[in-house]
């Protein structure tokens, strides 16, 4: 059975650097009707499992370590008995959140993990955190791309751990050289495509964030 994408959204708050906003967060469901990873454990465990049903969940992947896309993750792991994913240079960020959990395994960049048909592949993608990630899938035609790469620009860079010359270099090396039909499967908001926005490269340079 082939791989399929669910998107639920979570409502909740993100805090760094002493502010805090009301976010509504993108959980995506990769699967089959027996197996499923979700990407991005954000705010409420309850809902997620609740989407999950009773398939089995295989891993919780984290495209980086802000409170608002891992606050669900310790509990959901808890009930389902999933290992939750992460890149080690966000494990500072994760502390913040979760001192007394570490995550399960290390992401590393290449890695594949696979899970219910989806073969996910590990792009290392730093600057809106150091840890980031995003996860390709060439046989769903989709990249998650977490914070990183947003319909209409880069994830924002002007809070602590994170480098705006350094997301340019993610977007530009890494994301933009996938196929232009590739759907990009966001953190938050709409999803748009690698075609949609890749031209707009040297304008978001120009903006500067």
């Amino acid at each position: 059975m082939a791989a399929r994408i669910e998107r639920l959204v979570t409502s909740g708050q993100f805090s760094l650097d002493g502010g805090t906003w009301d976010v509504d967060n993108n959980v995506w469901i990769v699967g089959d009707d027996h197996e499923v990873i979700v990407i991005d454990a954000a705010h409420d465990a309850d809902a997620i499992a609740e989407a999950v049903g009773d398939r089995r969940l295989a891993a919780i992947v984290c495209t980086h370590a802000h409170n608002d896309h891992v606050n669900a993750a310790p509990a959901l792991a808890e009930r389902t008995g999933a290992v939750i994913w992460l890149h080690r240079d966000d494990l500072p960020l994760w502390r913040m959140t979760h001192p007394e959990r570490e995550p399960d395994a290390w992401l590393t960049d290449g890695q594949v993990i696979e899970a219910a048909g989806a073969d996910l592949t590990v792009l290392h993608t730093p600057g809106h955190a150091p840890g980031a990630v995003c996860l390709h899938d060439p046989g769903l035609g989709a990249v998650f791309t977490g914070d990183t790469l947003f319909q209409g620009g880069p994830g924002a860079t002007g809070r602590s751990y994170s480098s705006f010359p350094t997301i340019i270099d993610s977007i530009r090396d890494r994301l933009l050289t996938l196929p232009a039909e590739t759907r990009v499967l966001t953190g938050h908001g709409d999803e748009t495509t690698i075609g949609a926005e890749a031209p707009n490269l040297e304008e978001w340079v120009k903006r500067g964030h």
